[in-house]
């Protein structure tokens, strides 16, 4: 499958949906993709109908009662270990289609993407192999007892429905426990990142995975692609990453047939900065927090909560880092923050940042487009931007933005600094930045967060559980609760 950014090249090969093994055109139309750091053409993708979404599902079910329902969990176990080693042999081509994808700089992609997408396939056939259930003696009035043991079966054909940030690490830490578990799955890719998910079809193929268990249709939400497989009756289980509002309509299609969910949703998450963190790592964690990926991180912070007495300090400190950040090209390794996924989503941003400065805030750095060579003038960029001075009431403080951002604010005390955090209707992350170890702890238990990190950031254990909390989210992925959301527990009872 060629990657190029030639109009010429993607009109002639379109990007195709990958259904029971095979490669397959559409009928319907096809949409543009397009490189985010150029506005250049990277290919035309073919979008799935209702008809091919249900090829999907139907291949996806026929998958179920043939080969791979009937292996073992080592079988599987062994399989997902050679799509890992596939992915990791053919490095440069996912790192090249993520970077065109997304725009990223090559030094994120090629340090998180990349590896983390492939880790996710050996990290979960690890974990299946040490699954566990549970077993109970009874009573019987005859006196002889039953025994009553737990089994754990596949849920079934699961919607694996993707976001755009993080496209091959956010979709494989889906697919990877799912597939270990003997789901077999139907991924519908972000329409602004289609590639590495259809790459990853050849992978499967090589790997062994048997037709029918990886599928991928793309396309579009409402009245395409995302809504056909969200409302089809064969699904059995939907799994989301993205916005808040689209997992609200992802929970009325599951509950028209009765289908759990597992929702990882928006956030608007704040650091917690007090005066006797170490600054220097407190910089540059917040640095990375908010401006990695140009701010296009579901964890990213886009609050920063910092004790008065140090308040002045750390803005000096973060906007002299923040005004160091290198924009331009992803492929040049020099390259520190690449743009934003679209113009579309820029307008968003920008918005904004127009905002921001109506309603009086200070303007500490950025808060505008950056002056690029005339290549990237038709990218998606804009400036790493740091605010003051603004009321919690601000929709720029109470609204998840989703770019390269952030309001700090001074607090004066622990019990000001927890209300400020928790005064939102998102829960998804922060981080707290103290060397004092009791207050570290006496804190992260008191905000409403699924994760909470104290002095580092993304840093995580995928042994553990993973979620938002109010409006970030339902459910908890990572190690065995993973595991959870891709069974179903059955009970089995012996009259002994």
């Amino acid at each position: 499958m060629a990657l190029t950014a030639t109009k010429t090249e993607a009109a002639a090969s379109p990007l195709r949906n990958f259904i029971d093994g095979r490669f397959v055109a559409s009928g319907k139309s096809t949409f543009e993709n397009r490189n985010p750091a150029t506005g250049e053409l990277v290919n035309l993708v073919a979008e799935a109908d209702a008809a091919m979404v249900d090829d999907a599902v139907k291949a996806a079910q026929r998958a179920l009662r043939g080969p791979w329902g009937r292996m073992s969990e080592q079988e599987r176990s062994a399989i997902l270990r050679k799509v890992a080693d596939g992915i990791m042999r053919r490095f440069d081509e996912f790192l090249k289609a993520e970077i065109l994808d997304t725009g990223k700089p090559v030094s994120l992609a090629s340090h998180i993407d990349i590896p983390r997408g492939a880790a996710n396939f050996n990290v979960f056939a690890d974990q299946v192999l040490t699954l566990s259930t549970e077993s109970f003696r009874m009573a019987t009035p005859d006196g002889a007892g039953a025994l009553n043991y737990a089994i754990r079966v596949p849920r079934g054909v699961i919607a694996v429905v993707c976001p755009w940030n993080l496209p091959l690490l956010l979709m494989t830490w889906k697919v990877a426990p799912a597939l270990a578990c003997g789901n077999t799955v139907v991924v519908k890719p972000s329409e602004e990142t289609p590639t590495t998910a259809t790459l990853l079809g050849e992978i499967m193929n090589e790997a062994g995975v048997p037709p029918g268990v990886y599928n991928v249709v793309h396309g579009f939400g409402p009245g395409s692609t995302g809504e056909f497989l969200t409302q089809h009756p064969g699904v059995d289980g939907i799994t989301f990453t993205g916005e808040t509002s689209t997992g609200r309509a992802i929970m009325t299609a599951a509950a028209n047939h009765v289908r759990p969910v597992s929702l990882e949703l928006g956030g608007k998450n704040a650091a917690v900065v007090f005066a006797d963190c170490n600054l220097d790592k407190a910089i540059e964690g917040t640095m990375r927090s908010v401006f990695a990926n140009c701010g296009q991180v579901c964890l990213g912070t886009e609050r920063v909560y910092v004790e008065r007495t140090l308040f002045d300090t750390f803005v000096d400190r973060l906007k002299s880092a923040a005004a160091n950040l290198r924009m331009g090209d992803p492929f040049d390794r020099a390259t520190t923050m690449g743009p934003l996924i679209s113009q579309e989503h820029r307008k968003k941003v920008l918005s904004f940042y127009d905002k921001a400065k109506a309603e009086g805030a200070n303007v500490v750095l950025g808060g505008a487009v950056p002056s690029l060579d005339a290549r990237f003038h038709g990218g998606s960029f804009v400036q790493p931007t740091i605010w003051t001075g603004l009321p919690e009431t601000s929709s720029v403080i109470r609204d998840e933005i989703f770019g390269p951002c952030c309001h700090i604010t001074p607090f004066d005390s622990e019990e000001e600094a927890i209300a400020l955090s928790n005064d939102s209707p998102y829960g998804l992350a922060t981080s707290i930045w103290t060397e004092n170890l009791t207050r570290a702890h006496r804190v992260a238990a008191q905000i409403e967060v699924g994760i909470t990190w104290v002095n580092s950031w993304f840093l995580r254990d995928l042994r553990t559980p993973f979620g938002g909390s109010k409006q970030s989210g339902i459910g908890r992925e990572g190690g065995v609760h993973s595991m959870e959301f891709y069974t179903e527990l059955r009970n089995v009872c012996v009259k002994l």
